[in-house]
């Protein structure tokens, strides 16, 4: 992901051990990480202004506003629509427009391997 500067990646789940495995994993292979708890987090994130992510990881079951709602949320705003979305959860996916899905457990190389397919899909 990292082939233009370095690739941003935004991680939504409300597991606090989850996030953090997944920062570190991730800025250990070069990218720049920010996480939110929950969809509504999410969704203010990424309409502050700030970096916008190359790609969001993302979970379903979580308080506040779940997977679901942020995506169909985040397909309705068309500044927001683009950004691909890896689905990484232990629920069913069904119901929901994904670039990828990963299910939980997942190994950390499988995550790493589905964002860089992400990245090589949008980069075309």
């Amino acid at each position: 992901m990292g082939h233009v500067g370095r690739a941003a990646v935004l991680v939504v789940d409300d597991d606090a051990m989850v996030r953090e495995l997944l920062v570190e994993v991730l800025q250990l292979s070069g990218l720049d990480v920010c996480c939110a708890t929950n969809g509504r987090d999410a969704l203010a994130r990424l309409r502050c202004g700030g970096q916008r992510p190359d790609a969001i990881v993302l979970d379903l079951d979580m308080p506040v506003m779940n997977g679901w709602q942020f995506r169909r949320e985040q397909l309705l705003d068309p500044a927001l629509a683009d950004i691909p979305v890896l689905v990484a959860s232990g629920s069913d996916p069904a119901g929901i427009r994904a670039d990828r899905h990963l299910r939980k457990p997942y190994a950390l190389d499988e995550l790493l391997g589905a964002l860089d397919d992400i990245a090589s899909r949008h980069a075309a």
